[in-house]
């Protein structure tokens, strides 16, 4: 079972007494709030890391990110930073290599460190694309599941899932004719690109089930990724970026169906308030 499973059983497991003493609250404070998703503890079984709350309540958390290019790859170089992140206080990692073989620096880097270790599994399904077929846009959908699992399988511990792009949001953009800043999301503009290759839909929207389930499995943490965020001032809340946010919202609805849930446009009120 997941963290939040076992939590809404009431059961007080060795990550949430440790969450709790950390943050210095009482843990059926931290029992509850994981229950009701108010907290998440990114600690995948298949790999002891230290733990981590991150959430409602708690001190804010700072993550690193590391990763190669498709120019520079030196995976001494990118231990290197993990050690130094871990060094100085991060608390979380983000792996996001695009170059050289990302399977083999994943885990030297988790070989390296002890932190809970973030990936975006879309990053490395695309690179293997290129150097089996060519062409990001070639890749095969399997390859995307096949990656996602054996990264879960290996222990990383959250993941980035650009889950809120689909055709109907690739379409608005289109009608909008330009952005200012454009695409500025890697993951975002590698999707969009395969599905207007392959006048297909975004498989990670359309197959959402088989997302969860795969991370489920793992108890890894799902980050709903941001592919049409803005890269510019002119492009923030454009239509597009509210478009995939309400999808993102949706998904979020249909993952947490906690006691004092807000419907998505509540959500929406509130994240346009803070811009």
């Amino acid at each position: 079972m997941t963290q939040i499973e076992r939590a809404r059983k009431g059961e007080v497991t060795e990550e949430i007494r440790k969450v709790a003493e950390d943050e210095g609250l009482d843990v059926q404070v931290v029992l509850e709030r994981v229950a009701k998703g108010q907290i998440v503890i990114p600690s995948n079984p298949n790999r002891k890391t230290r733990i981590v709350g991150i959430g409602k309540g708690l001190r804010t958390k700072v993550n690193a990110s590391i990763g190669t290019s498709t120019e520079i790859v030196d995976m001494d170089m990118e231990v290197e930073k993990a050690r130094v992140a871990e060094r100085y206080g991060a608390d979380t990692l983000m792996d996001l290599s695009v170059g050289g073989d990302i399977a083999a620096i994943r885990r030297a880097v988790m070989d390296a460190i002890s932190l809970p270790i973030g990936t975006v599994p879309l990053y490395e399904a695309f690179a293997l694309s290129i150097e089996k077929y060519g062409t990001a846009v070639d890749m095969p959908e399997e390859l995307l599941w096949e990656v996602t699992e054996r990264q879960c399988e290996e222990g990383v511990a959250f993941m980035a899932i650009h889950c809120g792009i689909n055709r109907r949001t690739v379409e608005m953009l289109r009608r909008q004719h330009y952005r200012y800043g454009g695409l500025v999301s890697k993951g975002g503009s590698y999707m969009v690109a395969w599905m207007e290759h392959n006048n297909k839909e975004n498989p990670l929207y359309e197959h959402f089930d088989r997302v969860v389930e795969i991370l489920k499995k793992h108890d890894v943490v799902l980050s709903l990724g941001n592919g049409f965020r803005a890269g510019a001032i002119h492009d923030s809340t454009d239509r597009v970026q509210i478009q995939e946010l309400l999808i993102n919202c949706e998904h979020w609805q249909r993952l947490v169906v906690i006691w004092d849930v807000r419907p998505w446009w509540k959500a929406l009120a509130i994240y346009l308030s803070t811009k």
